[in-house]
C-alpha cells in the first residue's frame, strides 16, 4: 500500500503497532496501549530496565513540516506529563523512576522501510506540572 492510501487514522495505528514492535525488540515490556484520563493520552506505557517510560509515537509520510518528532509541542508534553501522573496515581505507583520517550517514525517513498528513532528522555517532566 503506498503512503497516499493510508488516511491519518490508518498511518497513527500503524505507526503505534511498529513502535510496540520496535520497543519489544529493544527489551520494553508494553504495560498499556493508548491510556486515556481527563488530561489525555498516552501511546504506549511500558516498563525499560526498572524505569516506567511514557512512550508518543509520532508517524509521518513526509518532512513538510519537520520530522515527526517536532510535532511533540510544549503542549503536548504537558498533557503526557498529566497524563502520566494520573496513570502513576491511578495505578498507586510510587517511587518508580519513570522517563518520557518519543518514538519517531517516518514512511517515505517506500510504506515498508520507514526511518524510525527512538528517542529516550525526549523530554523531561522539569517546568511543566508546578
Amino acid at each position: 500500500m503506498k503512503n497516499h492510501q493510508l488516511t491519518p487514522d490508518e498511518l497513527c495505528k500503524k505507526g503505534e503497532a511498529l513502535a510496540g514492535k520496535i520497543l519489544k525488540k529493544k527489551g520494553y515490556k508494553i504495560l498499556k496501549r493508548n491510556y486515556v484520563s481527563k488530561y489525555g493520552e498516552i501511546d504506549i506505557v511500558a516498563y525499560d530496565r526498572g524505569i516506567i517510560c511514557f512512550v508518543e509515537v509520532k508517524t509521518r509520510q513526509s518532512e513538510n513540516y519537520g520530522p515527526p518528532e517536532l510535532a511533540v509541542t510544549k503542549e503536548k508534553r504537558k498533557r503526557i506529563v498529566r497524563t502520566a501522573l494520573n496513570y502513576l496515581t491511578i495505578n498507586n505507583i510510587e517511587d518508580t523512576d519513570c522517563r518520557f520517550d518519543v518514538v519517531s517514525i517516518l514512511y517515505k517513498e517506500d510504506v515498508n522501510k520507514p526511518d524510525i528513532e527512538l528517542l529516550e528522555s525526549a523530554f523531561t517532566a522539569d517546568g511543566i506540572v508546578s
